[in-house]
């Protein structure tokens, strides 16, 4: 399996982090010399990923200089897509915005996530079905957590915040490969939800969620490797104790 292209939704300013993102959004947040888009390109490229769309929103020029800047520094094609409406609607909104992009296999990650190079590779070697969810496994899965129900054989049956403690035995990490038919079935269910009133209001997941019903949504656990979203103020502390070592280990040398 080959995947050269990747979406990244950053159109969020990550008002749980401020003061810290009161001017800059949190995909700008430095760590240990790198900012926290840069880390997810650097991953990206170290797997061949030649092809970067990154959906923007607040403070939408700073984030275009800096891809321009990541493109001279890694020499993968990194474009901008402007979400308008960014401050109303939620990141299903955001899909729909680069739902032209979604035109072959592509891998689609949270502008909030720091994953390894280990970890991108082990989604594109595990994408055999037409939708797959990257996913870890813990003790206890609070409020926050994207949860997932899957079964033996990591099909995935349902995917959601709500999910019961019974019924929830890994969680998302917000990064999916689409493969085959992945996108067509995507792009047309983003363009379904986007038709209804609260549409604006959904997660990109819960579209997920809805395909599931009818279609075969594989997992792909990488339990024991290196991630970190960075939502909260302990979450970057996290964040830079993780990239801190990374920098220390020579992984994605400038």
């Amino acid at each position: 399996m080959t995947i050269d292209k990747a979406i990244i939704l950053s159109a969020g300013q990550g008002s749980r982090l401020l003061p810290l993102t009161r001017d800059i959004p949190k995909c700008l947040i430095d760590l240990n010399g790198r900012t926290l888009i840069g880390w997810q390109v650097a991953a990206l490229a170290a797997n061949g990923i030649k092809d970067i769309v990154v959906v923007t929103g607040f403070r939408t020029e700073r984030v275009e200089d800096h891809a321009l800047q990541l493109y001279r520094d890694t020499g993968v094609r990194i474009r901008t897509l402007f979400n308008p409406f960014f401050q109303v609607a939620d990141n299903l909104g955001t899909c729909w915005i680069a739902r032209e992009e979604m035109d072959r296999d592509f891998i689609i990650l949270n502008g909030d996530t720091i994953i390894s190079e280990e970890i991108v590779a082990k989604l594109i070697a595990g994408a055999n079905e037409p939708v797959n969810v990257t996913v870890d496994v813990k003790a206890e899965y609070d409020d926050d957590d994207m949860k997932v129900n899957r079964d033996a054989e990591g099909r995935l049956h349902h995917i959601g915040k709500r999910l019961l403690p019974p019924d929830t035995n890994a969680e998302s990490i917000g990064m999916l490969a689409f493969v085959g038919d992945g996108p067509s079935i995507f792009r047309s269910q983003i363009d379904q939800m986007m038709r209804t009133p609260e549409g604006v209001e959904r997660w990109y997941l819960r579209a997920i969620d809805v395909i599931a019903k009818g279609n075969r949504v594989g997992t792909v656990s990488i339990e024991g490797l290196e991630w970190q979203e960075v939502d909260f103020p302990q979450d970057v502390e996290a964040a830079d104790a993780l990239t801190a070592k990374w920098a220390a280990e020579g992984r994605y040398a400038k």
